[in-house]
């Protein structure tokens, strides 16, 4: 089981990426690649889920 420390680097990680990953698509959007805008699409939707998960792992550490 992870550490509350480590938990929480993981989470501003996966912040981190996830705000890189926005501004990603909206590069894509605004030059018309709308397979890649979907598949990045995707990717937040699964870092939402991999948020909510740490957070509620680090919710049951406090």
């Amino acid at each position: 089981m992870p550490t509350k420390s480590e938990l929480q680097q993981q989470i501003a990680e996966l912040k981190m990426d996830y705000i890189n990953l926005q501004g990603d698509i909206e590069k894509l959007e605004s030059t018309g690649h709308a397979d890649s805008v979907a598949k990045a699409e995707e990717r937040l939707s699964n870092m939402e889920k991999q948020l909510a998960e740490l957070n509620k792992q680090l919710a049951a550490l406090s």
